[in-house]
């Protein structure tokens, strides 16, 4: 596989003007193995994704079909569900002592979840656009579609530094839903079949996860917005799930080391 075309097709920033990087700086191309396949609401705008107690949690978008859901990852069935006010748009998801946090793309407002009722129990304000969260340590990282990386104090949402997220020097924009996995942070590109994981201390990207052979299986080819978006990581039985926008299916797939 010749990584520069990959890298154009995985960040739009970069043009065919650039001159490939050295192969020794590049990041590892990692492409997954299916593990499992499960099925997924094909009517969920995922937004956010992830493992937590036992069950799968989603973050699911559009005005007026918003909610935060919980999911039976075997059959795919909606438990239960917190619904999200009319005219708001739910983005990110992650979860947080014991409860839940989630986006919203425009008005710069978190809503705080009770995981077992999925009952909103209140809110958090940030300025930008939300896109992506996920729980990192002792923080909350969000990701708002640019090539910046906020940390949060997940109580008081006040920022606490910023990483900016490069790919050999260059800047990686379109950084949507968020996974934190052993240390380091999985991003999907809005509308590419790529995932990249970011050093969270250098904002460099150490890898780039290949789900071309996924999205191709997939094919849904008449609807733009049914793109790859959703990563969840069981950190106890170390399983990694990808979904998309409207995706039949939920993946489990397994990396090769990289």
């Amino acid at each position: 596989m010749r990584l520069f075309p990959l890298l154009l097709l995985a960040v739009p920033a970069l043009t065919a003007a650039d001159a490939p990087p050295p192969a020794d700086t590049a990041p590892a191309v990692l492409v997954p193995t299916i593990v499992a396949r499960f099925p997924h609401d094909r009517e969920a705008f995922t937004e956010g994704l992830i493992w937590h107690r036992g069950y799968l949690y989603e973050s699911v978008g559009l005005e007026g079909q918003s909610d935060v859901r919980r999911v039976d990852l075997a059959t795919g069935r909606v438990m239960a569900r917190g619904t999200i006010p009319p005219g708001v748009f739910g983005e990110g998801l992650a979860a947080w002592k014991g409860g839940l946090v989630s986006l919203t793309w425009h008005g710069g407002t978190a809503y705080r979840w009770n995981t077992a009722t999925l009952k909103r129990t209140g809110t958090a304000h940030y300025r930008g656009e939300g896109w992506g969260l996920t729980t990192l340590g002792d923080s909350l990282v969000r990701s708002d579609g640019s090539a910046t990386l906020t940390v949060h104090d997940p109580a008081s949402f006040a920022v606490r530094r910023r990483i900016a997220v490069t790919l050999n020097g260059k800047p990686v924009d379109q950084l949507n839903e968020l996974e934190a996995v052993d240390g380091a942070i999985l991003a999907n590109i809005w509308r590419a079949p790529f995932i990249v994981r970011i050093d969270p201390a250098s904002g460099r990207v150490t890898a780039i996860i290949d789900l071309r052979a996924i999205v191709a299986e997939i094919g849904i080819s008449d609807d733009i917005e049914a793109v790859a978006n959703g990563i969840a990581w069981d950190a106890a039985k170390r399983r990694l799930f990808v979904t998309g926008k409207r995706w039949p299916t939920m993946f489990e797939i397994s990396l090769p080391k990289g």
